[in-house]
């Protein structure tokens, strides 16, 4: 047997090994055992466009003012061989190749081509500037970078100065070469023109799936961001373990808006729609979402709690404005009754509600920060299965997720199939730094083994920096991150993300950020809660011509009775007023070590 069949057959009982760990896991809500063995991303893309050849797998609006058009998976087998054999033929196998762009079919076509047979695939940031996007572009030493429109200017200008490996680069966009930087379109054109005259060596191609295939850099709050190394087998064994405890369907619609640089968004929604034969629409972005949802009516969405936060805020202001909310809680109270008996009232009271997410969602998938679980549980009343998640770039990225058949909303969730958390080096409330175990990993750091070795161990744990426990029943549980809490000068630890989520449910509160006054002198720690308050919100309560010393006697007001249920050392003892948006990182995460952050204005 040949070196790459016995790599090929390696690849099957590895496959296979996870459906099985699916089908024996006894937990009674692992429910959806259908997973089938997918051995890396050509195999799933393969496997799904025979499954699912006649699905549409992509709806997108070529025009801004156009309407969504579908590409289905028999289209996209073909698109995706044809840029791979195109971009096959221009020496590109064996390279790394850069995407960058908003969602839509030209980067995830770019995406499957790569990671089907020519290289590593390497996600930027579109939100990075041309500095940042040089130094990672010459750190994993990429030799080609397809982008939008928006971007032409700065690769240009990145590959003449000769400081990176750039050697091609494609425009989403272009209808035609021009210039030297070829056109997507006419790169699909030519490879199924090569295909067509027998060039099969990218279908051909065999990918090894243990090997970095996607190369992803983190965009953390302090430092050099850190390039994680993900191997197609991490990305396949999310694909099989994960729709086990939900349920997901070739009939179900996602509507894609967070950044696919993310993984959250890839492997979750654009990856995970392709191995179930489900459809992803492409939103034209957060301001036109109330548009999107209403023409596509998806059935699933991925996104962040300050999106669905605001968007059950606005159902009850709405609900108010009308003189409803009564009514409303009493059809809750209804319904919620009626469901243990088997009846689901849900359409016929909540059918306004569920309009406003497009009338035939199902799942609302929360993951990125902590929600308030009162909305989760609101939305749960409102018939969605809303349900909340755990997860980072390094695990690529799922490591708890809450069963669709017993969610508990306090919680990020339990373990899929095959994969293991534990808690290390708990204190006196069994708190401890969380470890993750399983087949999704990451390789490693890229060229960076000393930082590997620091979170990843001998026995495969990998050490996530994040603190939290568990309960009897395996559900995991988050309180804040290691390198965040606050030691007190009596020796307590005070969790600022906690304090932070207090504030957070204050309905004036924006944002907030809780840190230490280091400068302050005294018996015990200073904790100083800096918020940015909700300018409309206060006009409701204060009027319109309300004074900073107003708001801070409103906010005041709340951090007392907060304080009065919390113990000494965790108590808020000076707050600042922020009028300016606080500072974050691309992934819209409070930068907490940055002093302006930490500044009164």
């Amino acid at each position: 047997m040949s070196e790459t069949a016995v790599k090929r057959e390696k690849a099957l009982q590895w496959a296979q090994s996870l459906v099985d760990a699916v089908n024996n896991d006894p937990r009674p809500f692992v429910k959806c055992k259908e997973s089938r063995p997918i051995t890396d991303i050509k195999d799933l893309l393969n496997s799904s466009a025979r499954l699912f050849a006649d699905n549409v797998a992509y709806m997108q609006k070529w025009k801004p003012k156009g309407e969504f058009e579908s590409i289905t998976y028999k289209e996209v087998l073909e698109d995706v061989n044809a840029l791979g054999t195109s971009l096959n033929a221009r020496g590109l196998t064996g390279k790394r190749v850069a995407v960058i762009g908003p969602n839509c079919y030209q980067w995830c076509s770019t995406y499957l081509a790569v990671t089907g047979g020519i290289g590593c695939i390497v996600p930027l940031d579109k939100e990075l500037n041309e500095e940042e996007l040089k130094s990672q572009l010459e750190r994993a030493r990429v030799s080609c970078v397809v982008f939008d429109k928006r971007h032409l200017d700065v690769f240009r200008r990145i590959k003449e100065s000769g400081e990176t490996d750039l050697e091609i680069l494609v425009n989403f966009d272009a209808e035609e070469e021009k210039d030297g930087v070829l056109s997507w379109k006419q790169l699909i054109a030519e490879g199924k023109g090569l295909v067509a005259g027998g060039d099969t060596s990218y279908i051909d191609a065999e990918v090894d799936n243990e090997v970095m295939s996607i190369l992803i850099f983190t965009s953390g709050t302090t430092g050099t961001p850190k390039g994680v190394m993900l191997s197609q087998k991490n990305v396949c064994a999310e694909l099989m373990i994960a729709p086990t405890i939900f349920t997901l369907e070739p009939t179900d619609i996602y509507l894609s808006f967070l950044p696919l640089h993310h993984t959250y968004e890839c492997t979750c929604c654009f990856l995970m729609a392709i191995y179930k034969g489900s459809a992803v629409a492409f939103c034209q972005g957060l301001k036109y979402i109330t548009k999107n949802l209403k023409e596509v009516r998806p059935t699933m969405m991925l996104a962040v709690p300050a999106l669905y936060e605001k968007m059950y805020s606005t159902i009850w202001k709405n609900v108010r404005k009308q003189g409803k909310e009564k009514t409303l809680r009493r059809a809750l109270k209804i319904n919620r009754f009626t469901k243990k008996i088997g009846i689901d009232l849900g359409d016929k009271f909540f059918g306004e509600i569920r309009a406003v997410f497009g009338g035939r969602m199902k799942t609302l998938i929360c993951g990125g920060a902590k929600i308030d679980p009162e909305i989760l549980d609101g939305l749960q009343d409102f018939g969605f299965n809303a349900l909340q998640g755990y997860g980072l770039t390094e695990a690529a990225p799922m490591g708890a997720f809450n069963p669709q058949d017993a969610p508990n909303s306090r919680s990020v969730g339990v373990p899929f199939p095959s994969q293991e958390i534990k808690i290390i080096n708990q204190n006196d409330e069994g708190i401890g730094e969380v470890c993750i175990r399983g087949e999704n990993l990451m390789l490693g750091y890229y060229d960076d083994p000393e930082e590997t070795a620091k979170v990843i161990d001998e026995e495969g744990w990998f050490h996530t920096g994040d603190l939290g426990y568990l309960d009897a029943q395996g559900y995991a549980y988050l309180t804040g991150r290691a390198k965040n809490v606050i030691i007190t000068k009596n020796g307590k630890n005070v969790y600022p993300e906690e304090i932070e989520y207090t504030l957070g449910l204050i309905d004036f509160v924006a944002e907030s950020f809780v840190f230490e006054d280091e400068k302050a002198s005294g018996s015990d720690t200073m904790i100083v809660a800096s918020i940015k308050v909700d300018s409309e919100e206060v006009r409701e309560i204060l009027g319109d011509d309300y004074t900073d010393e107003d708001v801070k006697k409103l906010i005041w007001k709340e951090v007392d009775r907060i304080n009065d249920s919390a113990p000494a050392y965790r108590q808020i003892r000076k707050v600042i007023l922020r009028k300016s948006d606080f500072i974050h990182n691309t992934s819209s995460k409070l930068i907490r070590f940055a002093e302006e952050n930490k500044r009164e204005e």
